[in-house]
């Protein structure tokens, strides 16, 4: 039986792996940062074994929340992804799994590993009327990739995985870019003669195949940057950033993973000093048109509304709202199954994230003709 984590994504510590009923592991901490939460690993030899694997540091890990009612996600082939019972004490997060095959892959969330971000980019290029451009190169000198569709004059921005182990939203970005490039989709058409979509995929490379949770090579927030962004210590938003002032920025949307709530939800840009109330509208409607279109999609439960005034405008979507004076949010999926609409032996799952990343372009045609104040 052996244990490994040594691939793009991996991210565990072994302390014990000689008996399959007392499998201990550690969660190893972000590359140059405290963050830790994120798990991958793959176990091996221990077809039809009554597994018990046990993460030590759960409770030290940074949103103990997020293991509550949680349940780990697993797969033999890498394409399906299920769940497996896991239980946490307070202390420690077990899981129990009796694997039907040699080898096996367990996770926080199902992982998206880079090889699949430049198969989306290699698919996408070469639809119609797709742009595939680099904006420039991470810490570790990886491409910044953008794709661009659409003649409109509307700035419409959509950006993913500024966290990267919050997979959820490179999942989303398959759905979303597949319909916003399906040439016989009616409403994809319209939407790109109004509008110009810049799309971002992939905001952090570098900390996605390190396997860490929240930030890049050099142990930066990338969403606690974007009021100051440094080619040394952030350069992925700080080409983005330039992009952006050199497009200009009509609507904005900057998709993420939540740890501890299970709900899909719009964090929206309360908070920010002056901020015209029509677009805070603007910002119901198009949750009322996402939630109408998938039920996924839910507004009674997310985080508290920002009093004016007190928005932290380091992040994104504060940041972009202010600065372009546009409508820009921040859409958080669960890592855990959704609570209003369950699936418990997927719970919130890839093909889920494609599909609510589909149905976005639905909220977007609900406010597009009001994007320009």
């Amino acid at each position: 039986m052996q244990i490994s984590a040594a691939f793009d994504g991996g991210n565990i510590v072994v302390e014990k792996a000689d008996d399959p009923s007392d499998i201990r592991l550690a969660v190893r901490k972000d590359i140059n940062a405290e963050f830790l939460q994120w798990f991958d690993f793959r176990l091996a030899g221990a077809r039809d074994r009554d597994c018990v694997i046990t993460i030590t540091n759960a409770g030290a890990c940074s949103y103990t929340k997020g293991w509550e009612g949680y349940q780990a996600v697993a797969s033999y082939d890498l394409e399906r992804w299920f769940r497996v019972p896991t239980s946490y004490d307070g202390k420690v997060l077990t899981i129990r799994h009796r694997p039907e095959h040699d080898l096996v892959e367990y996770a926080y969330f199902a992982p998206y590993p880079y090889q699949c971000h430049r198969n989306l980019l290699a698919t996408m290029q070469t639809r119609a009327g797709v742009r595939a451009g680099v904006l420039g190169q991470t810490v570790e000198g990886r491409d910044m990739d953008v794709l661009e569709t659409g003649e409109g004059p509307l700035q419409l921005w959509f950006i993913g995985r500024q966290h990267p182990g919050e997979t959820q939203a490179s999942w989303w970005m398959e759905g979303f870019l597949d319909r916003l490039t399906d040439p016989v989709d009616a409403l994809a058409r319209s939407l790109k003669q109004a509008g110009t979509f810049h799309v971002v995929p992939h905001m952090n490379p570098d900390g996605a195949i390190a396997g860490n949770l929240r930030t890049n090579a050099v142990g930066t927030n990338l969403n606690r940057e974007w009021q100051e962004p440094s080619e040394e210590r952030s350069p992925e938003v700080f080409h983005v950033r330039r992009r952006m002032q050199d497009t200009g920025v009509d609507f904005m949307l900057d998709v993420h993973g939540d740890e501890g709530l299970p709900y899909n939800f719009i964090a929206g840009p309360s908070g920010i000093t002056g901020y015209d109330p029509k677009l805070l509208e603007l910002s119901d409607r198009f949750c009322s048109a996402l939630k109408q279109v998938n039920p996924d999609f839910q507004t009674e439960h997310g985080y508290p509304k920002v009093p004016e005034g007190k928005a932290d405008l380091r992040i994104c979507c504060k940041h972009v709202a202010s600065a372009f004076g546009c409508l820009a949010m921040t859409l958080e999926q669960p890592f855990k199954d959704s609570a209003i609409t369950p699936m418990p032996d997927e719970g919130w799952s890839p093909e889920r994230c494609a599909r609510l990343g589909a149905a976005a372009l639905d909220a977007v045609a609900a406010v597009i003709a009001d994007l320009r104040l």
